[in-house]
């Protein structure tokens, strides 16, 4: 996450983007003789790496990325595809391309949720592209191979998911309180290897994640634990890769164990936004991830406009997320189910907006004509959380 973007994000569960923000492509991997091809052909798998050079992003330093990506031609006749970033942490994950279409050889592709566009120029003998990438403004160089067999990358199979049934709890975890003159606003939440890592949350923003809250639903939490952010790094009990569920489990006993979180729960009337299909119906890419994975999401703020990515994201996922940009919760009422891969670009600040009039639209009008869906203010019984105890962590 951007050091702009909003403090508390509580569903960020394995927030591990591809690092492609600051890559700068050249190709390094070329394709063994291939048999004749028609040069409109571009079925297959293309791969190139991408050199990141030197910096740092807010997973680390930057390192060179293998990027893989797979064409197909639907029965309809239209080009469909998938790209890998295989030096990613989720490497295993493919963002499908929200639209692709080749024309006099020139190949042209967008992958939305990453704001990302590429135009290709196929060589006459349909074995390499030549072109650029454009990722949030940014263009750079890349050049891909088509390859075939052993000559392919392998796509990484993802880690092996904890057993469903499973109800981890912590062999070891260290809770270290962030500097309070450290204004830097970088936040994540996820697996590494086998830890389970927080970074510089407030206690507000792991109770938010451990119960799927918005902030109008939790009574009772001191100021300190809304202001005062902490590091969290631990070793679950449970080999593999824990789902949503498991991990907010495991934050919520953490929450309990080392910050004496004791909360009871009631139900009251409260002003929500219920989510629902706009006219016309939606207009979401379905993803290409596992329907049985978790999502991924980023959100970047530049001059009052709010970008907000997300993969592999169900409704039920969507609407704690939508309600942290907004003043109540939110409540999924649109009847969609699967999984989708989400773009939505709107303004929140117009004093910081662009005065050419170029800017996005607020957030209400952007998700009816980005996503086709709305947002509509109603009361409903919602479940709250009442905070009957908490307190500052003892020493490690």
């Amino acid at each position: 996450m951007s050091q702009s973007a909003p403090p508390y994000r509580g569903r960020q569960f394995l927030v591990s983007r591809l690092a492609w923000v600051t890559a700068f492509a050249t190709l390094t991997a070329f394709a063994p003789a291939f048999p004749p091809l028609r040069a409109q052909d571009i079925a297959g798998t293309w791969q190139g790496t991408m050199q990141a050079g030197q910096g740092t992003t807010a997973q680390g330093t930057t390192k060179d990325q293998r990027i893989v990506l797979k064409i197909v031609k639907s029965a309809g006749g239209t080009w469909q595809g998938v790209v890998y970033s295989l030096d990613s942490d989720m490497a295993f994950e493919g963002r499908a391309t929200t639209q692709m279409n080749l024309q006099g050889g020139d190949l042209r592709f967008a992958i939305a949720p990453v704001d990302t566009t590429y135009l290709g120029k196929l060589s006459e003998d349909g074995a390499t592209l030549a072109g650029t990438w454009t990722q949030s403004g940014a263009t750079h160089p890349l050049n891909l191979a088509r390859v075939m067999g052993d000559a392919a990358w392998e796509i990484p199979r993802p880690d092996a998911p904890m057993a469903r049934d499973a109800d981890p709890d912590w062999d070891v975890v260290t809770v270290k309180a962030r500097d309070p003159n450290d204004t830097g606003n970088d936040q994540s939440m996820g697996m590494k290897g086998r830890q389970f890592v927080i970074v510089n949350r407030p206690v507000e923003g792991m109770l938010l994640f451990a119960y799927g809250m918005h902030k109008k639903q939790v009574v009772g939490l001191p100021e300190w634990a809304r202001t005062e952010r902490w590091d969290i790094r631990g070793v679950p009990d449970v080999p593999g890769s824990p789902s949503l569920k498991q991990a907010q489990s495991l934050t919520r006993k953490l929450l309990e164990e080392r910050f004496g979180l004791k909360v009871h729960r009631e139900t009251r009337e409260l002003a929500v936004y219920a989510i629902t299909v706009a006219k016309g119906g939606e207009k979401m890419a379905p993803s290409a991830g596992d329907p049985n994975g978790t999502p991924d999401e980023n959100e970047r703020s530049n001059g009052g406009q709010i970008t907000m990515r997300m993969t592999n994201m169900s409704m039920a996922e969507l609407a704690p997320d939508l309600g942290y940009f907004l003043d109540r919760p939110a409540v999924d009422r649109t009847g969609l189910a699967g999984r989708y891969d989400i773009q939505l670009i709107w303004t929140a600040d117009e004093s910081q907006a662009p005065t050419e009039g170029n800017a996005p639209p607020g957030l209400f009008t952007a998700i009816q004509e980005q996503i086709g869906l709305k947002l509509e203010p109603v009361k409903a019984e919602t479940g709250v959380l009442v905070v009957d105890a908490v307190e500052r962590p003892s020493a490690n």
